[in-house]
């Protein structure tokens, strides 16, 4: 497997045309790949891709990620056809279980996840090869009766790569089953130690050759130590106070100062956030430094058997900077 490089843009603090323009940035960077997040409180991805794929020629583009409770596999289907042609064969789909925390908000109960995203990707890919999906009674969530794309074009016999964004064992297992490629939430090698097996594993079983094993990182570079790491201390605090105990205890954290942790950020209070999160915090659930220490994490993960280094938010302190400085010192 080739070793490859993505970046992650969220359209919540940034416009359509800033993302379109950091993409084009990246783009004459050498960067492969461009995930747009999907979250329904900010700026559609949809609509975001289309933009991006108008505006880049090499930038491999998709969803970072759909998931099938929110977005039916059919609308799916649709739209990844309708990039891929737009994009001239560049559509890349990222799909997941759904975010457990955004679900209940929408009353949608996430039940049953992962039979749920199999079923999903399946009936994505049945349609995107042109197929008429009849009722089989085989499917318990999308047992189409008669479904089929017929105002697109269709992407061709390669299909649109499939990756699965991916956390605990069994969604690891289904990736690694089912998946052209993998994104998974993590910046620290110890996490990819215990979650490559998984995937590997169920990849020899299904006979799949080859998966793209990305690593979904939030970076923080920039030439100051102090201002990259500072920019890196709320993402990583967000991510141990939503970190179940055996994920802090593989990172040796303190309970106690990640409890403490996650009562400042329930009051919004950054401040003390800022004050809590420590080294160890920011060293466990980000890359962020100088970019001579950036690019040694990101040859650690790819050492790990990452294959794909996804340079996730924030960053840096300076977007621009950071994306430049990502390409000068890293790609």
């Amino acid at each position: 497997m080739t070793l490859s490089y993505g970046i992650e843009f969220v359209p919540g603090n940034i416009t359509v045309k800033q993302v379109v323009n950091y993409c084009k940035l990246a783009e004459s960077k050498d960067i492969d790949f461009a995930w747009i997040t999907n979250h329904y409180n900010n700026r559609h991805c949809y609509p975001t891709l289309a933009a991006i794929a108008m505006e880049t020629d090499t930038l491999k583009m998709g969803p970072g990620i759909m998931n099938t409770f929110t977005d039916t596999p059919a609308a799916i289907a649709s739209f990844m056809a309708t990039l891929n042609e737009i994009s001239e064969g560049r559509a890349v789909l990222g799909i997941g279980p759904g975010d457990l925390s955004t679900l209940p908000k929408l009353a949608i109960e996430g039940e049953k996840p992962v039979a749920r995203l199999k079923e999903g990707v399946i009936q994505i890919r049945k349609l995107l090869a042109g197929e008429e999906v009849k009722k089989t009674g085989e499917f318990e969530f999308f047992d189409y009766d008669g479904a089929k794309l017929t105002g697109v074009q269709l992407p061709g016999k390669k299909g649109i790569p499939v990756y699965i964004g991916a956390q605990g064992p069994k969604m690891l297992a289904l990736a690694g089953e089912i998946g052209d490629g993998s994104l998974i939430n993590a910046s620290n090698p110890k996490d990819f130690e215990i979650a490559i097996p998984i995937i590997k594993e169920a990849q020899a079983a299904a006979e799949r050759k080859s998966h793209d094993v990305g690593a979904y990182t939030a970076i923080s570079v920039d030439q100051d130590v102090k201002k990259a790491r500072n920019a890196a201390k709320i993402v990583a605090a967000f991510i141990a106070a939503g970190s179940p105990p055996p994920l802090l205890e593989r990172h040796g954290l303190d309970m106690g100062n990640v409890a403490k942790i996650k009562e400042a950020l329930a009051r919004f209070d950054f401040k003390t956030v800022g004050g809590l999160v420590g080294d160890a915090e920011i060293d466990a659930f980000t890359i962020a430094g100088t970019p001579e220490m950036c690019k040694q994490k990101c040859e650690d993960l790819m050492a790990a058997g990452v294959t794909q280094v996804i340079f996730g938010s924030p960053l840096g302190p300076d977007m621009v900077n950071s994306i430049r400085l990502i390409g000068k010192y890293i790609v």
